[in-house]
């Protein structure tokens, strides 16, 4: 073929270091914004981001340009930057890890829904057990111990 031709849709789920509630409520839009920026500036296409104060879910209409790794990458550590110089976020820092899952067309709009109603989906189930259903969902073997850091915190009480 004379050109290289791709339609990816991936989601990246990755939370606050230490499982800490420190998305605060007040700059969420804004930081979702700066990612978006982040996304669109590396040649792909922010579909939805949302979460709750201890984790996010960024999904992307995927352009291999760059690889996922360093995507991730880039979001983290541009965003942690970004918080730390525009709200002051000092002891706020992203954890290593992160999922990233991929989706057909016809789920875009399902996992944009999805993405919307965190706060509605976590008032039932924890992140760590969203992660984990997740993780099965996509018959992903992991060992427990290399999950996340977790704790049962995931409200907007700050």
């Amino acid at each position: 073929m004379a050109d290289t031709y791709t339609q990816l849709y991936i989601q990246i789920v990755f939370s606050v270091k230490g499982r800490e509630s420190l998305i605060k409520k007040a700059w969420k839009d804004e930081l979702y914004a700066y990612i978006g920026g982040i996304i669109t500036k590396q040649k792909s296409k922010s579909l939805a981001i949302n979460g709750m104060p201890d984790h996010i879910h960024i999904f992307i209409g995927y352009n291999p340009v760059i690889s996922i790794p360093n995507l991730v990458e880039e979001i983290k550590t541009s965003s942690n930057k970004f918080l730390k110089e525009k709200f002051k976020a000092f002891g706020f820092n992203w954890q290593k890890g992160y999922g990233a899952f991929s989706y057909s067309r016809s789920q875009i709009d399902p996992v944009i829904k999805y993405i919307g109603n965190q706060e509605m989906h976590h008032k039932t189930r924890t992140f760590k057990e969203e992660y984990i259903k997740m993780l099965n969902d996509f018959e992903i073997n992991y060992q427990e111990q290399y999950l996340f850091d977790f704790q049962n915190i995931s409200t907007w009480d700050n």
